[in-house]
């Protein structure tokens, strides 16, 4: 499989911050689009557990259907731990910026 694809999939289940951008233009005499503002916005998208299961499927690891339930609440706080490890600190910060014309 690309691994590209696993990298993305691993993303998804394990959750990221993207930052969304938001632009406002004025047209000026001339007819010209002028920036005018522009917005960064740092948002957080939270773990997703299908792809999380759909991971675990493809890179071989022990299949979710074979786990005893005892297994699955294991996996589960072991990889909630890991991911407030990895994202401690990092949700919702805002940065805002302006444009001079």
């Amino acid at each position: 499989m690309d691994e590209e694809l696993v990298k993305a999939l691993l993303k998804k289940a394990t959750g990221y911050n993207y930052d969304e951008i938001t632009e406002e233009y004025v047209v000026d005499e001339s007819g010209q689009a002028v920036l005018t503002k522009k917005k960064v916005t740092t948002k957080y998208y939270p773990p997703d557990s299908g792809a999380l299961k759909t991971y675990l499927e493809l890179v071989g690891e022990s299949a979710v259907e074979d786990m005893t339930d005892e297994e699955l609440q294991k996996e589960k706080a072991r990889l909630l731990k890991q991911l407030a490890d990895m994202n401690k600190g990092k949700r919702g910060t805002k940065k805002s910026e302006s444009v001079q014309t």
